[in-house]
């Protein structure tokens, strides 16, 4: 591939090129042709006036692989403390640009923090692009952002790569993701991307931050009051550096801002103005982040995080891959198999092609919390005859295959929807015989989980042990919520890894997110970063339980006994399953 097509793949960043505007220059600011262009490259787009469809154009045209250097924040505790006090590091030394966009961003001290942040970033002439999901961060009025608008009035002066002042202002640039009030926009259709990049476009500076973390105390170990809490989700990122001498169209930062260009001016999104004063909005955000900065655990980890930020990267190849056209696809079920294929970088079309075209593949392990089967939407289509095990069609190519999935159980689940059409369909799909499955499904509880005459036959057993299909949940019977004094939080990690490739990303392999949202994300190919990701698998599996074993029959009665919203929902499992499968609600989730 020569570089001129890598240029036109990369976005085409002449989509970004138009009439530019410069402020007035500071005394003694250098007028600088380059940081002019960038910052109208930069510059959000208003429908009428966008050439192109873009999302479409960036959905046809094939990503390049790329070198870089990668490394894991892994899903414990103190990994998830890191990973804000990294974030809030990374904005406090940007130099020229940041992007982030996450789907949920929330009011909370962490929230206030990152705003805090961003806010000192601006009055030091670094230029934002905040974006977020009009549901994911539902609000009226979005006064957070407007709070950060305010420090617009107070913005430095951007600095060229001499380190000379320019006459190029910074600004605040926010925008809500398909806006319910904007006629352009779909409220079914998100942007569930989670993606922080600094300085993508100056290669030696640049940092691009992603995985499944969203901005919320949630995410990283804390309580509303910036504490430690042992019962936050369980999640992962990768932080990825250009080579030192990557050029444009070999950086993956360079190709990461690029990205979120297209996503940041997509038709329907809304563009943030604030008419009244915000400033008391701006101060909260400051005071949020100091005191955020002396709770000892966060205050521990921003200490690392210059250490953190610079060491213990790997290089390995690295491709950015997305579900853009989720956005702009019609008929998006029925169609299924024929948008994926419009779209050279899906994610799930990407997987489905390394799963049945590799052949020499042995090893596949997936961690998601929610996991449907993309299979049967094919079947949907009639693609795939609808008796036909696919699971195990591909086990049967080779002996030495298998495959290996950890994901939530009633115990450590947020969406008993989802976790409903796991625990009735997806699991029994891949170790159940027909008849097995029916009797699975029956509503009466004592015809399966309570019948001890099913659950120790033979079978079951076989099921429970099966060799090559290794089917895991986090959490155990020994869980506080259930007596004990074991905290497991929450799984909201998401990857996937296929011997020596792997995907780290914000796709949770449910229906939802293979067909309406945005997701986004970076397949890696070899490396050490790949024994990073199989130790994260290793330690989330020590803190899981087998489907079908005795430990996990144990740890479901003690949830049905526990009572309130997680025990009657696990009751009533079979009954939400097939609600969501006759109603054809089941796509919404």
């Amino acid at each position: 591939m020569n570089a001129m097509t890598i240029i036109r793949l990369i976005f085409v960043a002449v989509f970004l090129f138009g009439c530019s505007s410069s402020p007035r220059a500071p005394s003694g600011g250098v007028v600088d042709e380059l940081t002019q262009k960038h910052m109208e490259d930069r510059r959000w787009r208003s429908a009428d006036e966008l050439k192109r469809d873009y999302i479409k154009l960036a959905s046809e045209s094939s990503l390049p692989i790329q070198e870089a250097l990668v490394k894991v924040v892994g899903t414990d505790t103190g990994n998830a403390i890191q990973s804000i006090a990294d974030k809030i590091y990374l904005i406090e030394n940007a130099k020229y640009t940041v992007d982030l966009t996450y789907y949920i961003f929330s009011t909370d001290i962490v929230g206030e923090a990152v705003l805090g942040a961003l806010c000192n970033a601006v009055k030091r002439g670094v230029d934002v692009r905040i974006m977020v999901d009009s549901l994911g961060s539902f609000s009226f009025v979005h006064s957070e952002l407007k709070g950060l608008k305010e420090c617009e009035n107070e913005a430095g002066y951007l600095k060229n790569r001499q380190g000379e002042i320019t006459n190029s202002r910074a600004r605040v640039q926010a925008v809500v993701f398909n806006a319910l009030t904007e006629l352009a926009s779909d409220s079914n259709r998100r942007s569930h991307d989670k993606l922080l990049v600094v300085d993508g476009a100056y290669p030696e500076n640049a940092f691009v931050m992603t995985g499944g973390r969203n901005i919320s105390t949630h995410y990283y170990a804390l309580d509303e009051i910036g504490e430690f809490d042992p019962t936050a989700f369980k999640d992962i990122e990768i932080i990825i550096r250009p080579l030192p001498n990557a050029s444009a169209t070999t950086s993956a930062a360079q190709l990461a801002e690029y990205y979120y260009s297209v996503l940041f001016s997509k038709p329907g999104n809304k563009f943030i103005t604030a008419v009244l004063d915000y400033e008391g909005v701006m101060e909260k955000h400051q005071e949020k982040l100091m005191e955020l900065k002396q709770k000892q655990g966060f205050k521990q980890a921003y200490q690392r995080a210059a250490e953190h930020t610079q060491q213990g990267f790997s290089s390995t190849k690295t491709r950015l891959a997305h579900e853009l056209d989720n956005l702009i696809n019609d008929n998006l079920v029925s169609n299924y198999s024929s948008n994926k294929l419009k779209n050279a970088n899906s994610i799930s079309g990407i997987l489905g092609r390394v799963g049945f075209e590799n052949y020499d593949l042995k090893k596949v392990r997936i961690v998601s919390p929610y996991l449907f089967l993309q299979s049967d939407l094919l079947k949907d289509e009639a693609l795939i005859d609808e008796n036909v095990n696919v699971t195990l069609e591909w086990l049967n190519k080779d002996p030495d295959r298998t495959i290996e999935i950890i994901t939530n159980s009633v115990l450590t689940s947020d969406n008993f929807s989802t976790q409903a059409v796991i625990d009735m369909h997806t699991a029994p799909i891949l170790l159940m015989s027909p008849e097995q499955r029916e009797q699975w499904l029956d509503s009466d509880l004592e015809v399966n989980e309570e019948n001890l005459e099913f659950t120790s036959s033979e079978t079951w057993k076989k099921l429970v042990n099966h060799p090559r299909i290794l089917f895991y949940q986090l959490g155990k019977d020994d869980a506080v919520p259930l007596g004990g004094d074991q905290y497991y939080g929450k799984l909201h990690a998401k990857f996937v890894i296929a011997d020596d490739k792997a995907f780290v990303g914000t796709t949770n392999l449910d229906f939802r997110s293979l067909i309406y949202n945005n997701e986004m994300g970076f397949f890696l190919f070899n490396g050490v970063v790949i024994k990073e990701l199989n130790d994260q698998f290793e330690l989330l599996k020590s803190q899981s339980t087998r489907w079908g074993s005795d430990e996990w029959l144990s740890m479901r009665h003690k949830v049905r006994e526990s009572g309130g919203l997680k025990g009657m929902t696990t009751k009533k499992q079979r009954l939400i399953y097939k609600t969501l499968e006759n109603t054809g609600l089941i796509y919404q989730f």
